[in-house]
């Protein structure tokens, strides 16, 4: 089955999402591969295949390793390779994606808080939730990767 482009059935509704992208992509104190690492996990705990595409290209592109990229997966396995604001933002990253689960627990929290702060915390939680929303209208309008065969 066909499904609607999004962007293209709503103009309107892809301005307001985009406004938030641009948001949390340019005009927030997160560094930039940090912002791609959460776009990144966020996409391969909702199953994005378009998102995890880009945002591996992305981190590819910031200069992050094959090796490293590969454990993000596993990154609970693998924490030696990254730095504690990276783990900080990947712990969060799964307890907010998985908010129905986790309800983000104050644990949880005060790890992040510890890490972050509230002005970037705040700031790490609406990249969750942007590309949270991104996942959901990839997923459910099947936008497919740009990766060849």
């Amino acid at each position: 089955m066909t499904r609607a482009v999004w962007f293209q059935a709503s103009p309107e509704g892809a301005k307001a999402v985009g406004a938030l992208h641009h948001f949390v992509s340019r005009e927030t104190t997160l560094p930039s591969a940090l912002t791609h690492l959460i776009f990144l996990r966020v996409s391969q705990i909702n199953g994005c295949a378009h998102c995890i595409d880009i945002h591996t290209r992305d981190l590819l592109a910031e200069g992050m390793s094959v090796e490293k990229l590969v454990l993000v997966p596993v990154w609970h396995e693998a924490e030696y390779l990254f730095t504690g604001q990276e783990l900080g933002a990947l712990a969060w990253t799964e307890e907010v994606t998985r908010v129905s689960e986790t309800h983000a627990s104050d644990e949880a929290y005060a790890a992040a808080l510890q890490v972050f702060g509230e002005k970037m915390l705040v700031e790490v939680t609406l990249t969750i939730a942007a590309m949270n929303a991104i996942n959901r209208m990839g997923i459910s309008f099947r936008m497919k990767p740009r990766a060849k065969a």
